[in-house]
């Protein structure tokens, strides 16, 4: 992850349409909660539809219940 000048890290989490390549969300954050993931994805499934496939890094909090 990379850090901020005072030395905290942070994460982005990105979305992007695999098929036209549009960047739907970019959430940054000193931490990224699998629930704020998943309430990412609610929203974006609410304003847009329900993706057909999700791929991820499976990155911690991909792998938590929150968002299984």
């Amino acid at each position: 992850s990379d850090q901020l000048t005072d030395g905290r890290r942070f994460r982005i989490l990105t979305v992007v349409d695999d098929c036209t390549r549009e960047c739907l969300a970019l959430v940054a954050d000193t931490s990224l909660s699998g629930a704020r993931v998943a309430r990412e994805l609610d929203r974006l499934v609410m304003e847009r539809s329900k993706p057909k496939m999700v791929v991820s890094d499976n990155g911690s909090e991909f792998t938590s219940n929150a968002t299984l």
